[in-house]
């Protein structure tokens, strides 16, 4: 069984077309993303798509002009379906990590995963804040650099430096399939703080 697990961040109609730099940025990503999300499958990893669905009742959900986008059952909230296979799983979020408030570890550890590569939308929010809590865990995490996506380039430039030099492994999807093709495994990062 494997001990590898992609997840996925807010790769959600609503926050996707929020506005067209979000557009662009997944548009462009798309490609890859999915060829990348394909190879993981084929090599029979887990993929589990973390799906953010707002409580009404939370007075920091962002809300686009009064209207609280990604609310349970409706459409804008679904994980956009071309990133989607019937084998992947969707776990419900309320905030930006997976793992807040969340069954997502316990689902993990059901699995024996150990390593997860931490993918989506946008980099310096959810996809910063699980890569953390994941390391707070004890897992080993990885982020192929170009199966991120944020509305800024700046904004994705300065989570990747920060999560390399903290407590992720930082390197393409394409370098990631390799390791995997050639090791059977994702080694884990030697942390060295200055």
């Amino acid at each position: 069984m494997s001990k590898i697990a992609v997840l996925t961040n807010d790769l959600q109609y609503e926050l996707v077309e929020k506005n067209p730099e979000r557009v662009a940025a997944v548009t462009a990503a798309t490609p890859h993303f999915t060829a990348f999300l394909d190879g993981i499958r084929r090599r029979g990893h887990h993929v589990f798509h973390l799906q953010l669905v707002n409580d009404p009742d939370d007075p920091n959900a962002e809300r686009y002009d009064g209207y609280l986008p990604v609310q349970k059952g409706t459409h804008g909230a679904e994980v956009i379906t071309e990133f989607v296979a019937p084998e992947d799983v969707v776990v419900e979020k309320a905030k930006d990590s997976g793992f807040y408030e969340t069954d997502l570890h316990d689902r993990l550890q059901a699995l024996g995963v150990d390593t997860v590569l931490i993918t989506g939308m946008q980099t310096q929010i959810c996809v910063q804040t699980t890569a953390a809590d994941a390391f707070f865990r004890g897992y080993n995490v990885w982020v192929p650099s170009d199966c991120v996506v944020s509305a800024r380039p700046e904004d994705r430039d300065r989570s990747l430096e920060w999560l390399a030099g903290y407590c992720a492994t930082v390197v393409t999807s394409d370098e990631v399939l390799a390791v995997l093709d050639e090791q059977g495994a994702l080694p884990r990062k030697v942390i060295k703080t200055p």
